[in-house]
């Protein structure tokens, strides 16, 4: 354990766990990605504001508007930066995802955040980020963005949200049985968030180890074509071989294609794909593009426990 001011912060499974957010820490709230209306961020801003009692600073980034983005690359890139570099900024929550982070990623220096560690939040597009953290060296948090704070279905992934930043970690998440579950126990780093974008990262900087890992995947608007091309991927570059587990979360609004149909659905994909192996596999974590959206610590080492009865990721 490190001492960082008046601070502590662990170094767990080799990486840098950011100390956990108290009343009155300063935090940022930027749009690294797609652009979105200043006025749908209204009641997040109010709930940091005023429910969490955290003081508030608005990046560049939640007024612009570049084509999809929320400003130019250069304009995204230096929001973060400006962020990450600053001592006194605790946490830093994307606004929403989209589509964006890919382009900006490799230009981003984390010299002053590997210093200083802070809480990045986000998911979706905000994988690259996370993945970013990880390969880094810093854990990251998978979770509910202030555009979604408000929404009236979404009180428990606030509050899930607001356990992981405030230090009340919980033990475990439990999920009901599902028939596509392979029971198992496993140990290991917990990896992973959007499908599609850990696609698009192999290779690049943005990429990560599998070896060992407790992997977690989740998608939204994908064609039952392009769900099997990516999970084949993942099998072929032989990254799911070394998987320590698999956790598959919520996949969302996926596409049929009626003059083709695929005959199995996003589950049952997943499930042929990695029958071959033998570690635990936990069907049905709720978090993704839900509106019930579990908060996810990425880097932490968590136990995955899977039996006819259920599973529980354990932290």
């Amino acid at each position: 354990m490190r001492r960082e001011g008046s601070r502590l912060y662990k170094k767990t499974n080799r990486l840098l766990f950011p100390p956990f957010l108290r009343p009155g820490d300063t935090v940022g709230v930027v749009s690294p990605a797609s652009r979105v209306p200043y006025a749908e961020l209204t009641e997040g801003l109010r709930i940091l504001r005023d429910d969490w009692q955290l003081n508030v600073i608005e990046g560049d980034s939640l007024h612009a508007t570049d084509g999809p983005f929320a400003g130019s690359d250069d304009l995204r890139r230096a929001d973060l930066q400006r962020l990450f570099d600053d001592p006194s900024v605790r946490a830093v929550f994307a606004s929403r995802g989209g589509y964006g982070c890919y382009r900006i990623a490799d230009g981003l220096d984390l010299t002053g955040l590997l210093r200083h560690p802070k809480w990045l939040i986000g998911f979706s597009d905000i994988t690259v980020l996370l993945s970013l953290f990880y390969r880094h060296g810093v854990a990251s948090l998978h979770g509910i963005m202030p555009r979604q704070f408000g929404g009236p279905d979404r009180a428990e992934s606030l509050e899930s949200l607001r356990q992981w930043l405030f230090g009340e970690v919980p033990d475990l998440y439990a999920v009901k049985a599902h028939p596509l579950n392979r029971p198992g126990r496993a140990t290991g780093p917990l990896i992973g968030g959007n499908l599609t974008m850990l696609i698009n990262s192999i290779d690049t900087p943005t990429d990560v180890s599998y070896d060992g890992a407790v992997l977690f995947i989740e998608d939204i608007d994908e064609t039952l074509f392009s769900l099997d091309r990516m999970m084949r991927q993942l099998h072929r570059s032989g990254r799911l071989a070394k998987l320590a587990g698999l956790v598959v979360g919520q996949f969302t609004d996926m596409r049929l294609n009626m003059s083709l149909p695929f005959g199995q659905d996003a589950y049952e994909i997943i499930a042929s794909i990695v029958a071959d192996y033998a570690y635990p596999v936990l069907f049905d974590l709720p978090a993704g593009h839900v509106d019930y959206n579990l908060t996810l610590p990425i880097g932490r080492t968590v136990q995955l426990d899977v039996s006819t009865e259920g599973g529980k990721v354990m932290f």
